[in-house]
């Protein structure tokens, strides 16, 4: 068994229009269902699994995906990412994506819920061809605690780097650390309990596309705070601040369909957990 609690090695490449498994790998607590194709696109879908049924303290995951020239791939979960008590290490979950030439990824995990005296790192490294195309989505939310508190994990830090190219494109560091910020206060939390991120990234997106994405969200639900930006060199992000996982789910859906159609003219799957 190696230093990881859970490692995943998956490799898809394209063959004749359809995505299909070149390599595909896992040991302990992290594996891979068999590819699910959802429409006749050949776009290839794997929900990501832990049987351990969460995150336990000084846990480490590491997950490698590599898509190969004009391969399309979604990654999802079976059910939400759930981190519990970490008392003595925090948990660590490591991610690199490799993108080739003309290469699609969609990343949709379910919510991360962050238990009382949660401690949790994630860091995520993109390395996409400049022709290549990301998708990648994240869900913080707070869980239970005895004392009915929003914010009673310890800590939250999601590290993401994005290169295009080899040159360094997107960084983005979102830190949650309630006993030493004021969550409520403008620029962190701001009133709002749940977190929602989207990094996608796509050539020649103009200013024109990203209103257009806005007014497709902005009026779609109340009680939340919607933020979208355009990035210098291709892509946008956004920044969701609700009180639901419904709201911040729905938000990403409708980001999601939105660009599906643009992009590809397509509408995307339905990825149900039940």
């Amino acid at each position: 068994m190696s230093e990881w609690t859970g490692l995943l090695r998956l490799s898809v490449e394209d063959r004749n229009g359809k995505t299909v498994p070149k390599r595909v790998y896992f040991e302990g607590a992290l594996k891979v269902m068999r590819p699910i194709y959802l429409s006749a696109s050949g776009q290839a879908c794997y929900y990501l699994l832990n049987p351990g049924g969460g995150y336990l303290d000084g846990d480490r995951y590491r997950m490698e995906i590599t898509a190969e020239k004009q391969a399309r791939l979604t990654l999802t979960t079976q059910s939400a990412t759930k981190v519990y008590k970490t008392p003595r290490n925090h948990v660590l979950q490591e991610a690199e994506f490799h993108l080739k030439e003309g290469s699609y990824l969609e990343y949709l995990p379910d919510p991360l819920i962050a238990y009382e005296q949660a401690r949790f790192t994630q860091k995520t490294v993109v390395r996409m061809d400049r022709t290549s195309t990301l998708f990648y989505s994240d869900i913080l939310t707070p869980g239970w605690s005895p004392e009915d508190r929003n914010f009673s994990y310890e800590q939250l830090r999601l590290i993401t780097e994005i290169y295009v190219d080899d040159e360094l494109a997107v960084f983005d560091h979102i830190k949650l650390e309630p006993a030493h910020q004021k969550m409520d206060s403008l620029g962190s939390m701001e009133g709002y309990t749940h977190l929602g991120s989207i990094l996608a990234v796509r050539e020649n997106i103009t200013e024109k596309f990203v209103n257009q994405l806005y007014q497709e969200v902005a009026d779609s639900e109340i009680d939340c705070r919607i933020g979208i930006s355009r990035l210098p060199m291709g892509g946008f992000s956004v920044r969701v601040l609700a009180n639901q996982t419904q709201v911040v789910e729905r938000i990403i859906e409708r980001c999601h369909h939105f660009v599906c159609n643009e992009w590809f003219q397509t509408k995307p799957s339905f990825l149900r957990k039940y």
